[in-house]
Formats: C-alpha cells, sequence, structure tokens
C-alpha cells in the first residue's frame, strides 16, 4: 500500500547564529514594523533580555510569569499589552516567557518574536497553555505561533548544566510523543528522528563541558526540530501525562518531562515497531528503551517524580484525571491498570526496562 497522509507545515521565520541575537532581533522588528514593543521575560532573565534588546526601542519590559501560566497572570499581562498600545511582543527566556506572550497573543492577536534561552520548544509550536484552579488547559490556535525565532546558543551557556540536561530531554519527548501523536506523519517522524539524533549528539557533551558553544548549538537545533515536529504531529500520551501533573501538582515542566519520558516510551515501544525502530536508529542501537536509558545515565537525568514533590497518595487522582485525555489513537490501549503501574514506576524511578 503506498503512503498516504495529511500534513502541514507550519509558517515561521528562524534566524540562527551564535553571537547574533541582539542584531536578528533588531532586524526582526524593523521587517515587522513594530513601534511600541512589550518584552516578556523573569525578573532573573532581566539581564540577558536587555542584552537582546540592545538594538531596539521597547516600550515595556514585562516580569510577572509563573510555570504553567496561570490564568490571573495572563489577564494581567494582556491589560498591560492594551494599555500600554503594544503592537509587537518579545519573549526572551524558557517555556514559561513563550508561553506568557502565547497567552496575550492569544485574546490580543499581537505577533511574536521568540528569543529563547532553553531548549522547550514551545516557539515553534502554535500549542498554548493556561492553569486556573489545578487545572491545566491547551488548545491550538495560529495567533500564538511566533511569527519569527531568534536562536543564538550564546543564551543557553549561563542555563545551568542540570537544568539545559532536563530541559534537552523536553526537547527528546517531542520527538518521541510526534512519533505516535495523533497526526503523526512519515514527515514529522522524520523530522523527530534527526531532533533525536541532533540531541544524542549535543546533550551529552553539554554535560560534560557546559560552556562548549557547538554542543549547545547541536542541542538548539535538536530543539526545534522537536517542536516543529510536536505542533505537526499534536500532543500524544507523554505530554497528556505531563500536562495533567504538571498542571495540578505544580510540577516542574522540564523535569516533569524528563522522568515520565522513558516510561512512555517503554510502553508504547513495542506495540509501534514502526515508531520504535526510527527511534532505536537515532540513538544508534537496537533497542530504543535501551538507548534512551544510557543517554539518561550518561546525563545522570531526572529520575523520580517523588524527587518533584509527587507522593504515592497522589496517583489514583492522576490517573482518574489523565485517562480521559489519552489520545485514542496511542498504540497501545491505556487502562486505569496499566496507566497507574506506569505512574507508579516513574513516580519511584524504577529503571524501565531493566
Amino acid at each position: 500500500m503506498g503512503l498516504s497522509f495529511n500534513h502541514v507545515t507550519l509558517g515561521q521565520r528562524v534566524l540562527f547564529g551564535s553571537g547574533k541575537a541582539a542584531e536578528n532581533l533588531a532586524s526582526e522588528v524593523e521587517r515587522l514594523g513594530a513601534r511600541k514593543v512589550m518584552v516578556i521575560a523573569s525578573a532573573q532573565g532581566r539581564a540577558t533580555a536587555e542584552q537582546v534588546t540592545a538594538r531596539i526601542e521597547v516600550a515595556r519590559f514585562y516580569d510577572d510569569l509563573a510555570p504553567h501560566v496561570p490564568l490571573d497572570k495572563a489577564e494581567k499581562a494582556r491589560a498591560a499589552a492594551r494599555e500600554g498600545g503594544i503592537d509587537l511582543l518579545v519573549c526572551v527566556g524558557g517555556g514559561s516567557t513563550t508561553g506568557m506572550a502565547k497567552a496575550v497573543a492569544l485574546t490580543c492577536g499581537l505577533p511574536i518574536v521568540a528569543v529563547p534561552t532553553t531548549y522547550a520548544g514551545s516557539e515553534a509550536t502554535n500549542v498554548w497553555g493556561l492553569t486556573e484552579a489545578s487545572r491545566k488547559t491547551t488548545g491550538i490556535d495560529e495567533r500564538v505561533l511566533p511569527a519569527s525565532i531568534v536562536y543564538d546558543a550564546e543564551l543557553t551557556v549561563s542555563l545551568p548544566a542540570a537544568l539545559s540536561i532536563a530541559s534537552g530531554l523536553n526537547a527528546l519527548a517531542h520527538c518521541m510523543d510526534s512519533m505516535w501523536a495523533p497526526r503523526a506523519d512519515p514527515i514529522n517522524q522524520a523530522l523527530a528522528a534527526e531532533g533525536i539524533r541532533a540531541l544524542v549528539r549535543g546533550l551529552p557533551s553539554v554535560r560534560a563541558n557546559p560552556e562548549q558553544l557547538e554542543a549547545r548549538e547541536q542541542a538548539l537545533y535538536g530543539c526545534y526540530l522537536s517542536a516543529v515536529a510536536f505542533a505537526s504531529a499534536g500532543s500524544g500520551m507523554h505530554h497528556k501525562i505531563c500536562h495533567v501533573l504538571g498542571g495540578r501538582w505544580n510540577l516542574p515542566h522540564a523535569q516533569t518531562h524528563a522522568v515520565v519520558l522513558p516510561y512512555v516510551l517503554a510502553f508504547n515501544a513495542a506495540a509501534a515497531p514502526d515508531a520504535a525502530e526510527r527511534i532505536a536508529s537515532a540513538f544508534g542501537t537496537d533497542d530504543p528503551v535501551a538507548g534512551l536509558n544510557g543517554l539518561r545515565g550518561t546525563l545522570d537525568a531526572p529520575r523520580a517524580l517523588k524527587d518533584y514533590g509527587l507522593t504515592a497518595g497522589d496517583l489514583d487522582e492522576a490517573v482518574r484525571l489523565i485517562l480521559p485525555v489519552i489520545p485514542e489513537s496511542n498504540p497501545r490501549p491505556v487502562t486505569a491498570e496499566n496507566l497507574r503501574e506506569l505512574l507508579a514506576s516513574a513516580l519511584s524511578g524504577t529503571i524501565p526496562g531493566a
């Protein structure tokens, strides 16, 4: 039977170059004809944001941020943009920063130029997320897709090695989910496989020598590929689990993804042999789970959800919240029993497949 699929590629401009963030951002602001720019960056990231925006006029810096984008904070940022007559959002930072820019764009319709300083990947997707009353809601809307991304590996050098690894494994999770998400197709699977290869090349060197620019460029390149694949393929089992856990128990985003990833891979691999073969090949192994376990060992990756505040007493509620949102297209049927087993293993940090 011949190939048959429906693939959508999102339109976006990407400027990639170490040491060129300020120059590339200025050119994008000029190209977009912006007159009033609101820069969204955390208080801790203010110095980096000022460095990146040195060549443009900034109408306002905005730093009232929090993980998982609480709705009340999003409303405040939206009001600030409206009151300031803002016509362009520039976000400098990680996933929470990009997420806030998306929350503003969702209702205000403003274009975004994203300048990532982590490997979160949100900058290359049209997915938004908001949290209210310990429940995280996500959606897809073309208004939240940044018009441009400015990638500069120098901006990631200050990211501590441990957080770089967690963030990089979050990117790897985008690749894995893209192999069997609801809209998976050969194009985003190919992008995801190349993303895995780039991350496998880059992350061990980032761990060994955090200031090595070439390794961080590979990680950023892999991050972008992973996010493009994920934006096309959609949110699979892995992301549904992590979004619920993060929203309900306020678990740290990157670390949660890093912990959960090997358990979902072990859960689905046998039921998706073609995807498993692609993943294994990208790792340079015959066994995708062994390949991921080996990488995680090299990286000293986050291991257990209990280390981030989840408890055994939370598992029943987690199962109840996660099960209804697992895509029907998941390669292996998900039940309350096998989902609870997966979560219990992730809670304790038992190595899958060992």
